[in-house]
């Protein structure tokens, strides 16, 4: 059958009053079924225009809105219809002709809430959350599970209100299936103060709140993966989830050699390492993190082992809590090579150098968040929080450096071992209370934060200088350093009510950060054969800042228009007192600074935002203190006393625009931060190449961006599902720093289009390509450094075959492409991951071969540009390898209404 186009036009108003009922929902479903063919929004003034094409003649159109009963009716197709308009009541009533539904509406708009029915939107039957996501209007879901509504980026997703592990938005959308959803609701992210007094927040991030089904909120589900390749490669993890109504208890286990922490059970590319689509955040060379939590070393290849626990509960009314426990080990290696041009004033002199490094760390970390609801009016949270990491590490490279005609002009080798412990303590007390009903409200609260940094390395150098005045100079050290640093704020807040849009805000903290840095310094003598004190290099300090901030602030929480205006008073207050050097300095700083934003809504899915927001960076402890640090020796490093603050401006504009009739989005983005007195690299190259590096303050810096997002969304009943999105994106950039006392200026301009589909056929094949361009091009102020343009490209393939049945075949394939890199580093590879899975036992078992980067090209090359460098970077990554794995499912709910399945387990016998 070939399907006809139609459009249903009609409008919707309040039975009692005949207003028009803005934003509420029109969907179309078929009659035998109720599968759902396409949905729309009324605009301002009731009206729809509901557009799809179909092989149905006839089918079943509902109408929605929040508070009003639901009704629908039958419509015989024709290219256009025109309906009568449509009188929703508050009560049930019949209606001539129209017969009152159940709850099945795809999309309802509550407020600052955007809610989707999770089975309104089809997809198959072992899906995750994130495979629905996908499916909704103005939602995108990138390569690497960034999520994104209407450009807007989702920072968390919780589970029944609750926090879920971590508030990494991809460890709950990886890991849960799609069949345990029952809502899918949107809201602007919060913070505690605007969720307790009820403000909707700015929207410039977003929150996602997944709603378990009333017959899956009793019961537990979990899955337990494992596999072992060539090469020894192997993962094995496992994850089990347990929830009781409000309560919910998660255990997770993991263990790998291939760069992953294990947890994403990604059905197809779970065990794909080091590559694009992983489930918690990665750095490209291997370290992870979970939320805010990070593992590892962040260098080549990585072998780590991790178990972690998380609990949580409430009582609404009443309090609230969830916490997380997690220790990890790991140990990492990697071999790197670079060639960095360093610019100098008269000309240029470059470094060649290799280096390797060993590593190993143990983590320990743990948070709680507990909320106690007093009374209707008061509530009580305490936040801890504790992280102890021991790390041990190897560190060795050679260097040699040449002038512009290839003279070696120096060289020098390292060989350094570190053992450290870091520990940090964190908590916050805080109190609200809510004074009116207008919004009024009192907080006070009280951070503090404990850190501890204790290390022991010993360094061997060795540096020669060549050419009319050759020497050598070796270097045996032993550094010890104990570090602590102690943070304390008081702060308090009222706001002011004037009407129920209207406020006034005043606040007050004060801020107490004391640092006592200790460095011992000693050199091996040979006569003695023990180390002596050096004291020349070493320190032992204590910094003290002390921070006032009053502030006040006025704005409104309008419907339409959301505005505030903040004004504050930064008086800084630092001294230092160095025991060993004996020498001190203090410092005031006394700076007025603004912060506002401005949200209006346009209406019809429009909407601008504008935020400007300023801050003051003090120096840190090494910019300031004037003791030389000679870890490397071509790079003595070497603080300023006198820097004085950097102070940025920021300023951002963003354009939201969603049509419902047509599904498609734009999100248009830009910004600008101006750095005033930023603190930059100040290095001076003697005859030999051994630069000296100080710090000073300097004007004239910034950044700026613009970008956009545009996506259109294409349906055919079940037949496909097409997404397309486009994303310009551009940014500029003025880098300012000094070298043997000239100032020096890199001006950047990069350009970094994206275009992008998705595809969906019959739930059987999936395709998404993707096409990235990098235009690079940086120019700098003096006459003797050549200016730098190149071009990068990045093409990427996701294929995934759902057929034959219960067979799952995927494919990742990324082309990349950086023609500028010098020689003796990649320039191009093919990355390709295939895998080809098994399902069995109902889809409840995977059996799965995968194989990793298949052409053997995988790379990690780079090359970055700065004020006085170009550089280019490559280092260790995981290379091919096979691997089979075995995936098991397993739940057993015995929530309310579970059709066959009571408190039974369901589970894979072999």
């Amino acid at each position: 059958m070939s399907g006809q186009e139609f459009m249903v036009k009609g409008k919707i108003v309040d039975a009692a009053t005949g207003n028009p009922i803005e934003a509420a929902t029109v969907y179309a479903e078929t009659i035998k079924d109720s599968t759902l063919v396409t949905y729309t929004i009324t605009n301002a003034d009731g009206f729809f225009a509901l557009e799809g094409k179909t092989a149905y003649k006839k089918l079943r159109l509902a109408f929605s809105s929040n508070g009003y009963q639901s009704v629908a009716q039958e419509v015989e197709l024709k290219p256009e219809v025109t309906l009568s308009e449509i009188r929703l009541e508050e009560r049930v009533q019949q209606l001539a002709g129209i017969d009152v539904i159940g709850e099945r509406v795809p999309i309802t708009i509550k407020k600052d809430t955007l809610e989707f029915n999770a089975d309104s939107f089809k997809v198959r039957p072992d899906a995750t959350v994130e495979d629905v996501l996908k499916k909704l209007p103005g939602v995108e879901v990138d390569s690497d599970g960034k999520i994104t509504v209407n450009g807007k980026e989702v920072n968390q997703v919780l589970v029944n209100g609750q926090v879920f592990f971590s508030t990494d938005p991809k460890v709950a959308t990886k890991t849960l299936s799609k069949d345990v959803i029952s809502k899918i609701q949107i809201t602007n992210t919060k913070t505690k103060e605007q969720e307790f007094v009820g403000d909707e927040g700015d929207g410039e991030t977003k929150t996602i709140n997944l709603t378990l089904k009333e017959d899956k909120n009793k019961g537990y589900m979990g899955r337990l993966s494992g596999g072992y390749g060539t090469d020894d490669r192997y993962q094995a993890n496992g994850l089990l989830n347990y929830f009781n109504d409000t309560q919910r208890i998660s255990v997770l286990g993991s263990s790998n050699n291939i760069n992953n922490p294990g947890f994403s059970f990604d059905e197809i590319y779970e065990m794909v390492g080091n590559s694009r689509g992983g489930g918690f955040s990665f750095n490209s060379n291997g370290g992870f993190a979970i939320g805010n939590m990070s593992f590892g070393f962040g260098q080549g290849i990585t072998t780590s082992s991790t178990l972690g626990a998380s609990y949580a509960d409430q009582d609404k009314g009443k309090y609230k809590t969830d916490g997380n426990y997690f220790y990890a080990y790991s140990d990492s290696y990697n071999n790197e090579k670079t060639f960095r041009e360093n610019i100098l004033p008269d000309g240029s002199y470059f470094t060649d150098t290799e280096s390797s490094f060993v590593g190993a760390t143990i983590s320990n970390q743990g948070a709680a968040n507990l909320e106690f609801d007093v009374d209707k009016t008061t509530r009580i949270t305490i936040q801890p929080n504790l992280n102890m990491n021991s790390t041990r590490s190897t560190d060795s490279s050679n260097t040699v450096s040449t002038d512009e005609d290839g003279n070696l002009i120096n060289s020098s080798t390292s060989l350094q071992t570190t053992d450290g412990f870091q520990r940090n303590f964190g908590n916050r007390l805080e109190i609200m209370k809510k004074l009116d009903t207008l919004g009024s409200y009192v907080r006070a609260y009280f951070d503090n934060s404990n850190r501890v940094n204790d290390s022991e390395s010993f360094l061997n150098t060795q540096r020669s200088i060549f050419g009319g005045n050759p020497s050598e100079q070796t270097q045996d050290q032993r550094t010890t350093i104990d570090n602590s640093n102690d943070s304390y704020e008081l702060g308090a807040s009222y706001r002011h009510s004037l009407n129920k849009d209207l406020y006034l805000d005043f606040r007050y903290s004060y801020n107490n950060n004391e640092q006592n840095n200790e460095r011992s310094v000693a050199d091996f003598d040979d006569v003695t054969g023990d180390y002596v004190f050096n004291s020349t290099l070493s320190s032992d300090f204590n910094f003290n800042v002390n921070k006032h901030i009053p502030e006040i602030g006025f704005g409104s929480n309008g419907k339409k228009l959301r505005f505030n205006f903040r004004a504050r008073l930064e008086q800084i207050g630092l001294d230092n007192e160095d025991f060993i050097q004996s020498t001190t300095f203090s410092k005031d700083y006394s700076n007025l600074l603004f912060n506002s934003y401005l949200n209006y809504d346009i209406g019809n899915g429009k909407r601008f935002s504008t935020n400007y927001n300023s801050n003051l960076n003090v120096p840190s402890v090494n910019q300031l203190q004037p003791v030389p640090n000679v870890s490397n020796p071509l790079n003595i490093i070497v603080g300023n006393p006198n820097l004085g603050p950097e102070i940025n401006h920021n300023i951002y504009l963003n354009y939201n625009d969603y049509n419902w009739k047509d599904r498609t989005g734009i999100f248009i983005y830009s910004g600008m931060t101006l750095e005033k007195d930023k603190i930059v690299s100040s290095t001076t190259t003697d005859e030999n190449f051994i630069r000296t590096t100080n710090y000073q303050n300097v004007a004239g810096n910034y950044r700026g961006w613009m970008g956009i997002s545009y996506s259109r969304q294409i349906k055919k009943d079940s037949l496909y599902t097409m997404k397309f999105t486009i994303n310009p994106y551009a940014n500029i950039s003025r880098q300012v720093g000094f070298t043997n006392g000239s100032r020096l200026e890199a001006k950047t301009l990069n350009l970094n289009p994206r275009i992008g589909l998705l595809f969906n056929l019959m739930e059987k094949i999936e395709l998404e390509p993707e096409y990235r361009l990098g235009i690079y091009s940086t120019r700098y102020n003096l006459d003797n450094v050549n200016d730098i343009d190149y071009i990068t490209h990045n093409l990427a393939i996701k294929l995934t075959t759902f057929w034959p049945e219960n067979l799952v075949w995927g494919n990742d394939i990324t082309y990349s492409y950086n023609g500028n890199l010098g020689a003796g580093f990649d320039k191009d590879a093919i990355f390709w991951n295939m895998s080809l899975g098994l399902q069995m036992f109902k889809k409840r078992a995977t059996l799965k071969v995968l194989a990793f980067d298949l052409l053997n090209q995988n790379i990690n090359s780079q090359r970055t540009t700065g004020q006085d460098f170009i550089q280019d970077y490559q280092g260790t990554v995981l290379k091919r390898y096979f691997m089979g794995s075995l995936t098991i499912k397993f739940d057993s709910f015995g929530g309310k209404g579970a059709p066959n399945q009571g408190g039974g387990p369901r589970f894979i016998r072999f």
